[in-house]
């Protein structure tokens, strides 16, 4: 690692965050389940396929437009069961408190947490709390693991894209990242945008007639660094790249508004209810169809294409007609925001 210290930037889902995990955790906790770094372990346990996955959640502010930390928690380790293709079933739940935190705080996201839970059709079945002193934490933080079942061999991969295949978004980018930067202090600007923090549970039974036919390659819900670190994701050290068309990637008018004051880019910003499907091209409308018949998939739409023409690229086919490299997130785009 170039850095001799942790910075902000290593925890944003970027460049630096893989510079991370690659150089300090999987060197040191190498193994054939964790190497591929999924966003859940697969594990083999007698005859059963089980997704296992863990998350960490310091979001600021705790309580934000659309939703809170405990919404947020249940969410966020919900989805990365889903797009591991697995069903969810269980959920533990890990509390970090700073001492002096209102109860009446703690009651409103344990309750968020319960109704997300419910509605995930999942069980919060453990835990654990511990408080520390005042000053050793802000307000609150909280650890969500999750069990989920993997039926049909259903093997998600991005060894599976082949050229040709689409890739499709269940609607607009950013509202999340935009949202927790409105709601700060230190960055003025009214607006009247909402978290897309949602569950994808509510999905699972759509995903899953494709997924059990292999019709779906690989899915990701693009949280930090971004639908454009996503996609990268997938095309490193691949023999394919990704071609997605600007005009085609759905960005409200309002998250717009906040990047042109702010300098930041759409394509980075964190996303909490979105989920990237890169599916065989015969089997996209079908699967969009669908799709929008439901209230988190209604904006459905196909953003890009994989070709062999380019290997191990994400491209932008830009408004103007041109194109140009979308990489991953380098430098810090804005902390805390999950």
């Amino acid at each position: 690692m170039t850095n001799n210290k942790i910075t902000l930037a290593h925890g944003n889902g970027g460049k630096l965050s893989s510079e991370l995990i690659n150089e300090i955790f999987k060197k040191s906790f190498s193994n054939e389940i964790l190497n591929p770094l999924n966003d859940s372990a697969v594990l083999n346990i007698q005859g059963k396929k089980i997704a296992f996955t863990t998350d960490s959640y310091t979001v600021k502010p705790a309580f934000f437009k659309g939703g809170d930390i405990g919404k947020l928690a249940v969410c966020g380790t919900v989805n990365d069961l889903v797009v591991s293709g697995a069903r969810p079933l269980y959920i533990s739940a890990g509390f970090i408190i700073e001492e002096g935190y209102e109860i009446k705080n703690l009651k409103k996201i344990v309750s968020s947490m319960k109704e997300t839970a419910l509605q995930s059709d999942v069980l919060i079945v453990t835990g654990d709390t511990k408080v520390v002193e005042k000053g050793s934490a802000d307000s609150i933080f909280i650890n969500t693991s999750g069990i989920g079942l993997i039926e049909d061999n259903i093997d998600l991969n991005p060894a599976n894209i082949n050229e040709n295949d689409v890739i499709i978004i269940n609607g607009d980018i950013g509202d999340h990242g935009a949202s927790i930067l409105v709601s700060r202090a230190d960055f003025p600007i009214t607006s009247s945008l909402t978290s897309d923090c949602a569950s994808l549970s509510q999905i699972y039974h759509i995903l899953y007639e494709f997924l059990k036919n292999n019709e779906i390659k690989i899915m990701r819900d693009p949280t930090r660094g971004g639908i454009a670190t996503t996609l990268n994701e997938f095309t490193e050290g691949r023999d394919f790249s990704i071609i997605i068309d600007e005009k085609m990637v759905p960005i409200k008018s309002e998250v717009k508004a906040i990047c042109e004051m702010t300098g930041f880019d759409p394509l980075y910003l964190a996303n909490e209810g979105k989920i990237i499907i890169v599916i065989a091209e015969k089997s996209a409308e079908k699967l969009l169809k669908k799709l929008k018949e439901t209230d988190i998939g209604k904006n459905s739409i196909i953003i890009g294409k994989v070709t062999k023409k380019v290997k191990g690229k994400v491209i932008l086919n830009t408004r103007v007609g041109g194109e140009r490299i979308v990489d991953k997130l380098t430098g810090n785009m804005l902390p805390r925001i999950c």
